[in-house]
């Protein structure tokens, strides 16, 4: 019984409100994926590529809504592509694995990592364009930043799933090997192999960013007030990023 009402009731009605927010929203028309997968400016792309961002954020906000109202593994994919009205097939050719449907941003996470910090200014280094990219995202309640509207529909589906926490860890640890490798790349070093001071250095930041970010998450999951949790977020990550400067000065 108490899994029927989490999944239906309140909950699905919710559910259905957040990811409808994030299909018109979360995902705005400026900003899209090109065949890589990074998010680029629409205006680039060709009318090609714009089709295929229309039907890839067509699957993934159906399967979105599928997913926060019944739960991810209750949903096959075969079902989020007859909401979505395409094949099983062309589900897969945008999205590899079931995962990705719901946790679609992992690919903009890391471009927006990639981008701070090889697009820094002359002499800003590479922790002080990461703490600029977290603090702007958190200002604009992007859904990466943690804390927004809505954003408790998200975490409840994921904690709920088993596959979608474990995809949550590759990601992190994705997130940690390119951070690695533009901190060698930054010190002058091998992209391709990073030394021990880019490695250690990039695990300590994404461990200082993931507390930050799950900290928040858990507070509004608990009730608190998005604009709260987003004030005391942005003060943890201010301290975070001095203590990280402390820590880490060849990248401060």
């Amino acid at each position: 019984m108490m899994d029927e009402e989490r999944r239906g009731g309140k909950r699905a009605t919710g559910g259905r409100r957040a990811a409808d927010g994030e299909r018109s929203a979360g995902r705005q028309p400026e900003a899209g994926f090109a065949d890589t997968g990074f998010a680029v400016a629409e205006e680039r792309l060709t009318l090609r590529e714009r089709k295929k961002l229309r039907t890839r954020q067509r699957i993934s906000g159906e399967a979105t809504v599928l997913f926060i109202r019944h739960g991810f593994d209750q949903v096959t994919v075969a079902e989020v592509a007859r909401a979505a009205e395409v094949s099983t097939m062309t589900v897969f050719n945008y999205f590899p694995r079931k995962e990705d449907l719901f946790l679609d941003r992992i690919p903009e996470a890391r471009e927006l990592i990639v981008r701070a910090v090889r697009g820094r200014g002359a002499g800003e280094s590479p922790l002080a364009a990461l703490r600029r990219l977290v603090l702007g995202l958190l200002a604009e309640r992007h859904p990466l930043a943690g804390a927004g509207e809505g954003f408790e529909h998200f975490w409840r589906t994921v904690l709920d799933s088993p596959a979608l926490r474990a995809r949550g860890r590759e990601a992190v640890e994705e997130m940690e090997n390119t951070l690695a490798a533009l901190l060698a790349e930054a010190a002058g070093g091998d992209a391709d192999r990073p030394d021990h001071d880019a490695r250690l250095g990039a695990g300590l930041i994404i461990a200082a960013i993931r507390v930050a970010y799950v900290d928040a998450a858990a507070r509004q999951l608990g009730g608190d007030p998005v604009d709260e949790v987003a004030v005391e977020q942005a003060e943890v990550l201010r301290r975070t990023f001095e203590a990280l400067e402390r820590a880490l000065p060849g990248f401060a």
